[in-house]
């Protein structure tokens, strides 16, 4: 039997960074990474847009705002300090019309409470940010915003965690736990200290712990489309003003860490934690389950349910999907936009007694394991300091460190 004095369930952003920060603190622990799949970011963490955010969009009494603003700087640190691809591009938030210029000064007042460089522009300064911007009197920049490849990212900690002498165990499913002792596809562990990064299945995990009783993971599907035409019709991030009230930004336009173009991402509600595409990696356990709760979302219209998935279906069309997009700048060609590219599954967490969406970070957990129940966009961003308040949270529920 496998012994470990740390065992962390999941490979992607969020363990590998909580890993890479318990042995910067406890160089002589043992850790293993615990991974169902066959290497590390294979759902969120290597599917996500790879933007780095800067951190405005958060109110100001929010992890995510904290972490945000500290986890672009360290991982920006981190790219420059490892050789990795980063594109410095900046963003742009603009405005359609005059009912939206409220919300553009709600997110510089944010950013001026949270400490985030963000710069008003108008029409003229716009256009020596990106000449094809499109906005309505005045737009927001973002110099901070940047965007990495998240792979190699995930990649470069998973060879930085194997040189510190963590071991990661693939294709190694979870089963169940009892005790100490965590059954697996690929045997039987023992762990001193338990820690939950699954993602999508994080609530089941810790709800076998008896942890995040009062959560369930609803996931949303976003999907990006490719501008295959050329490379700098757009220069830099181009978002809307989003609806503070929900957790998703709205369709914009990214520039990826080659200087790619891509708009989305979609929010579609899925109908199974792993609903890709088509009947792949279907289970009807979990259809019945997630399908049941976004009725129960559709019939009460929490958080105005019902009009999110209306939107949202329609994107399915591609013409409308690339007309959602064309209002940000001044000219794009519609027949330049070509596939679309792999999806990727968002593990929002609900609140099963208010039918909620959970917008900031969610841990729980005890002196035996610590279960990170939300880590939702921008998780990849946040990591690294996320990952140093949840080490910080293990430390107090054990009363100091395991060496």
């Amino acid at each position: 039997m496998r012994k470990y004095d740390y065992i962390i369930i999941g490979a992607g952003i969020i363990g590998l960074t909580i890993a890479r920060e318990l042995k910067q603190r406890e160089p002589e622990v043992s850790i293993c990474i615990l991974e169902k799949e066959s290497d590390v970011a294979a759902h969120a963490s290597g599917r996500n847009s790879g933007v780095l955010h800067a951190g405005f969009y958060y109110s100001a009494n929010s992890l995510k705002a904290k972490f945000t603003k500290e986890g672009n700087q360290a991982m920006r640190a981190y790219c420059k300090l490892n050789g990795l691809q980063l594109n410095e591009c900046g963003k742009l938030v603009v405005a359609k019309d005059e009912t939206e210029l409220a919300g553009l000064e709600e997110l510089k007042l944010r950013a001026d409470i949270n400490g985030v460089q963000l710069t008003w522009m108008n029409e003229q300064e716009i256009a020596s940010i990106d000449p094809n911007a499109k906005t309505y009197r005045k737009a927001l920049y973002s110099p901070t915003t940047a965007s990495v490849d998240p792979v190699e990212v995930c990649r470069t900690l998973k060879r930085e965690n194997v040189e510190n002498g963590v071991e990661f165990h693939f294709l190694t499913k979870y089963r169940k736990h009892r005790g100490d002792l965590l059954f697996t596809s690929s045997g039987t562990f023992k762990f001193n200290y338990l820690i939950n990064c699954a993602g999508l299945y994080a609530d089941s995990i810790a709800h076998d712990f008896g942890f995040g009783g009062k959560y369930t993971i609803i996931p949303f599907k976003g999907i990006y489309l490719k501008y295959t035409k050329n490379k700098t019709d757009v220069v830099t991030n181009i978002y809307p003003v989003p609806n503070l009230k929900n957790p998703f930004l709205g369709v914009h336009y990214t520039k990826t860490v080659d200087g790619s173009i891509k708009i989305g991402p979609t929010a579609m509600p899925a109908f199974w934690r792993e609903n890709y595409q088509g009947l792949q990696g279907f289970n009807l356990k979990e259809f019945l389950q997630i399908v049941g709760f976004e009725l129960k979302l559709f019939i009460t219209n929490s958080f105005h349910f019902r009009r999110l998935a209306f939107q949202e279906m329609r994107k399915y069309i591609k013409s409308y999907f690339i007309g959602l997009g064309m209002g940000m700048v001044r000219e794009i060609d519609p027949k330049g936009f070509g596939h679309f590219l792999r999806p990727g599954i968002r593990a929002q967490l609900l609140n099963v007694e208010t039918l909620e969406l959970v917008q900031d970070f969610v841990i729980e957990g005890d002196k035996r394991s610590m279960h990170v129940l939300n880590a939702v966009s921008p998780a990849f961003t946040c990591s690294m300091p996320f990952a140093a308040y949840v080490v910080d949270h293990i430390m107090k529920q054990r009363g100091g460190a395991l060496s």
